[in-house]
């Protein structure tokens, strides 16, 4: 006797947006980069209730409560953390995190390198305007040196953060980057990230039309940007990713720069496994700390 395999719910762009209208600046990309999200999330099948979508502060982190997912909006530069304990705690959750150029490369830049070495199954979304926007306009990691704002109104002395060449130099297994320019290349990469297994990262370029700087919206990104399949480049080549990544803040390459073929196991796969071995030699919870008194 057969049976009929299970009819799998499907999915549109419009089952994760949520009621809440967004407050940004008529114009800004990030209307773009939720409108890639819902692509995505609706490509990838999986129910909004399944979801769980962190952020931290700023203009950008505004995206989980624009989604049907649980949402958590953290502290400034702690999504990352945050997005691992709840992964770890229910590694079934497909769990995305969003932020901005501000709130990851600054007081939460450290967080990056071990979220990225621990391989946690999340994908880490930055729009990445290099500027901050929310609190009008002051200079941010990523802001290219000599920029004038509201606060350095003489221009910046410091060399900006390239967030590709970082992620990479950490050993990101899976680094892209998109643009609201691109909807159909933006909506992609996301779908990509999402359903690599590790940690994935997408760095957005998504311009501020009210702080950004000159150039740089969404009209000139369409007018400028280079697809990475355009130029034949092999996504499996770490140095030569890394070579384009070095292009940053002077060329808008637009895909998937790196996606490692042979990803290691994930970080919430070791530990379901690690607990799985210890149940089964069924140690009494009085007993666990007499594992670690020496002998």
């Amino acid at each position: 006797m057969t049976t009929t395999p299970p009819i799998l719910p499907t999915y549109q762009a419009k089952d994760f947006k949520s009621d809440l209208k967004p407050i940004w600046c008529p114009g800004c990309g990030d209307f773009g980069v939720v409108q890639g999200i819902y692509r995505a999330l609706a490509s990838v099948g999986r129910a909004p209730h399944d979801i769980a979508f962190i952020s931290g502060i700023g203009c950008s982190s505004r995206i989980p409560g624009y989604t049907t997912a649980y949402g958590f909006n953290s502290v400034h530069g702690r999504a990352l953390p945050i997005a691992q304990g709840i992964k770890l705690a229910n590694p079934d959750l497909l769990v995305l995190v969003a932020g901005g150029d501000g709130d990851g490369f600054s007081i939460g830049g450290g967080h990056v390198p071990h979220a990225i070495r621990r391989t946690l199954d999340i994908t880490y979304i930055v729009m990445d305007n290099q500027i901050y926007g929310l609190t009008k306009g002051q200079l941010s990691p990523t802001s290219k040196r000599g920029l004038k704002t509201v606060t350095s109104e003489y221009g910046s002395l410091e060399a900006p953060v390239n967030p590709l060449l970082y992620v990479l130099a950490y050993g990101a297994n899976f680094v892209a980057q998109g643009t609201p320019a691109d909807m159909a290349g933006l909506a992609d990469v996301i779908e990509q990230a999402i359903r690599y297994p590790g940690f994935s990262f997408v760095n957005v370029q998504s311009p501020c039309v009210t702080f950004g700087m000159e150039g740089q919206q969404v009209k000139a990104h369409r007018a400028t940007m280079k697809t990475l399949a355009s130029i034949n480049h092999d996504p499996a080549n770490r140095l030569a990713a890394m070579d384009l990544a070095q292009q940053y803040g002077q060329s808008l390459h637009t895909g998937v720069f790196y996606k490692n073929p042979d990803p290691p196991p994930t970080l919430d796969g070791q530990v379901r496994e690690r607990q799985r071995q210890l149940a089964e030699k069924a140690i009494p919870r009085e007993r666990i700390l007499d594992m670690f008194v020496q002998k």
